[in-house]
């Protein structure tokens, strides 16, 4: 251990424990609440009408920063970074929460024509999202989803909540980042895009980057992917390729804790050893997500009326592929969103619902089945941005991981505030809003699918593809995600999407080299280097955030 380590290891000892502020105090859950319900609103009515659900953790930071500069007593409470974080925090998962996790699902019974399903449904979205965001909990700042892994958006909310603060040079950066986010995704331009670019691995971003550029442009030479099912081949090698990854990164090797980092490892050693999730951590906290996923799809098959519908055997392999299906289908949704910043939910799902398809899964299990899938991962993602927006505020507290785990717990009961919120929301709103024909449109198409079958080969490409796809995921190893990013790139396929990620990897690139020029010794390089990270953070930073806010700002139009 270096000197450094030593010193901060004393001092975690000596320094008193700095209290975090509580998600319950009476004016951090009042605002809570009142941001939740603003979000859960936001997140129903755009992905109703325009398909899309909003990151609105940026609009909860500057919300909460604002209520804190009020003159009155106890609204001055809110000027804690932290408070502000755990507003953000509550506000983006009820969006998420109430648009992807509750009522996409309950969508899909609905457009088959089952409303009598809708309920039970709800109440197999509710177990599903409630897993979903235990096991991030659990897992968060792993090997296999660390703290330190890029997670775009988290970055974004915690940097705008820091320029709120502290003002000055890093302020007018990101403020210059959030205004040209902002007008270049007025004029269409996905500004995110290039913000991700800046931020996340430059490996995997490249292979999201290919992926987006193929997606958008192999339709001109007379390739359609999607409709051949190529990218979702892809993402089915290099999925399970992933998940064999994540079962060895929960092996403990004997005598060196968490093992020792793989060639393929960007995290330094260091960075290992103040994980505060070990592998047994991670290891248990799988296996209780698995175990729950199962005892929610038991407790989906017995409200829906599946168990009525199959044979025993049947009934056992549709509980068991429901939950494997539900975990892996988080997995796959977290890497992407961690190292890309977009996670392809909707195409992981149609995976399984191809599998169901070629599985011959009778029509009204089949539809179940896909709205528990579809419950979980997005709020995993979102969470996963959160915990590392706090984790980002809370690094130069001493001592650090009490704080840091506090700070975290803090987070976590504030994120349920956000899914009660939005569950009473969607339970309230969902017959008015399907009355009136606004069905979520991926919830349409997983129906039109069921419905039409598959094509004559369909399996056997994707097969083939997923060949590619698990040899990629392989050759990059689990700290790149090369393969399920370059799925994760053909899938979602983006206009332009891909010119402004590998545009903003060259300019990352370029800058880099132009800031270290003419410097020999190997540790200025380095400090180099590290400025010059720092620099483009805050730049993606604020393209991410400008971009949401245009996103929220899409309101206007849906209504």
């Amino acid at each position: 251990m270096n000197d450094s380590n030593t010193q901060t290891a004393a001092e975690a000892t000596s320094a008193p424990v700095e209290a975090h502020p509580r998600a319950f105090e009476p004016v951090t859950l009042v605002i809570t609440i009142l941001m939740s319900v603003l979000g859960a609103l936001i997140g129903i009515v755009l992905i109703t009408s325009l398909g899309v659900s909003p990151n609105t953790a940026v609009i909860g930071a500057l919300v909460a920063m604002l209520i804190g500069r009020i003159p009155v007593g106890m609204l001055a409470r809110m000027r804690s970074q932290h408070r502000q974080n755990l507003v953000q925090s509550a506000i983006s998962g009820s969006t998420f929460a109430a648009a992807n996790s509750l009522l996409t699902p309950i969508a899909v019974p609905f457009a088959l024509g089952r409303t009598d399903l809708v309920w039970p449904m709800l109440g197999g979205a509710v177990i599903g999202l409630a897993v979903d965001s235990w096991v991030l909990y659990r897992v968060f700042d792993s090997k296999l989803l660390p703290a330190t892994g890029s997670w775009p958006a988290g970055i974004a909310a915690a940097e705008t909540i820091k320029a709120g603060d502290t003002g000055g040079r890093k302020a007018a950066v990101l403020g210059v980042g959030a205004l040209v986010g902002l007008v270049g995704a007025l004029f269409k331009f996905p500004t995110s895009a290039a913000g991700v670019g800046f931020l996340g691995n430059i490996w995997a971003l490249a292979m999201f980057g290919i992926g987006l550029a193929a997606g958008q442009y192999a339709p001109d030479f007379g390739f359609d992917l999607g409709a051949e099912r190529v990218p979702h081949g892809l993402m089915v090698g290099a999925g399970l390729v992933a998940l064999i990854q994540a079962l060895l990164l929960m092996r403990t090797r004997k005598g060196r804790g968490d093992g020792p980092a793989s060639a393929h490892d960007t995290v330094s050693a260091s960075d290992d050893d103040e994980r505060t999730v070990k592998a047994p951590q991670l290891r248990r906290g799988l296996l209780e997500g698995m175990g729950l996923f199962v005892c929610g799809a038991i407790v989906v098959a017995i409200a829906g009326g599946v168990a009525g519908r199959l044979s025993v055997p049947a009934l056992v392999g549709w509980v068991a592929l429901a939950g494997i299906a539900a975990i892996v289908h988080q997995l796959i949704v977290g890497l992407a969103a961690m190292h890309s910043g977009w996670f392809p939910a909707f195409a992981v799902t149609l995976i399984f619902l191809i599998i169901g398809l070629v599985l011959h899964i009778p029509t009204v299990p089949l539809a179940l089945m896909v709205g528990y899938t579809a419950s979980t991962g997005p709020a995993f993602a979102d969470l996963g941005y959160d915990f590392k927006a706090g984790w980002l505020l809370r690094r130069d507290a001493v001592p650090w991981q009490p704080f840091e785990i506090e700070g975290r717990r803090q987070q976590y009961l504030a994120q349920l505030v956000g899914f009660g919120v939005a569950l009473v929301v969607v339970a309230v709103a969902w017959k008015s809003f399907f009355s009136d024909g606004r069905v979520p449109p991926v919830s349409e198409v997983y129906v039109a699918t069921i419905k039409g079958g598959l094509e004559p080969g369909t399996m056997t490409t994707m097969l083939l593809w997923a060949i590619p796809g698990a040899l990629i995921q392989f050759l990059g190893g689990p700290s790149r995600q090369m393969g399920v990013l370059l799925a994760t790139g053909l899938l979602v396929a983006t206009p332009d999407a891909g010119w402004m990620v590998l545009g903003a990897l060259a300019i990352r690139q370029a800058y880099t080299m132009w800031r270290r020029r003419g410097l020999t010794d190997a540790k200025a390089r380095k400090e180099c280097d590290e400025q010059s990270e720092n620099d483009l953070s805050l730049v993606g930073a604020g393209l991410v955030a400008g971009s949401s806010l245009n996103d929220v700002g899409q309101l206007t139009k849906a209504l």
